[in-house]
């Protein structure tokens, strides 16, 4: 009965020590990886480029408002009362204009950059998996935004050099 137990204790230290060699991760930093993948930089362009659109527009309307305010201001006291109610709705509707255009063109921004990253990061996502998958990683860790403070070497491999490769 010794001997059997003896046996049982001997199998599972020997067990849970190879458990320990096959129990790996890898990590990297995810920001780092996607801001040198080719595709990065492209959407970052294009989106720079509809921003400037969008900020080209706004500066536009915002000029011509200010235009017809000021000459609603110089002339106000010599229109008469039908005038100057007509000027000021008409100042009205372009203000209330230009802040759904400034809101609207927020709301598509964002769209557009969802849209423009999101691939990019996909494929980030996707090449992550088959290289924890090739390497036999139990998980990957992303090492951003300080989420992982510590993280033994003897234990896990730094992929950021594997990844950098595999996405150019």
């Amino acid at each position: 009965m010794k001997k059997y137990f003896l046996f049982l204790v001997l199998c599972f230290v020997m067990l849970s020590a190879s458990a320990q060699d096959m129990q790996k991760f890898g990590y990297f930093s995810f920001d780092t990886v996607l801001k040198s993948m080719p595709e990065y930089t492209i959407a970052q362009r294009n989106m720079e480029s509809l921003r400037g659109k969008y900020a080209a527009e706004t500066k536009r309307v915002e000029d011509e408002f200010n235009k017809k305010y000021e000459e609603f201001l110089e002339g106000q006291r010599e229109f008469e009362p039908t005038i100057l109610q007509k000027r000021q709705a008409e100042l009205q509707e372009m203000m209330e204009k230009n802040v759904a255009f400034k809101a609207n063109a927020e709301r598509l921004l964002k769209q557009a950059e969802a849209d423009a990253y999101g691939p990019v990061r996909e494929k980030l996502r996707t090449t992550v998996r088959r290289i924890g998958m090739e390497r036999g990683y139990m998980f990957v860790l992303n090492t951003d935004n300080d989420a992982v403070p510590y993280i033994n070497s003897m234990m896990g491999e730094d992929i950021n050099t594997l990844l950098l490769d595999a996405v150019k």
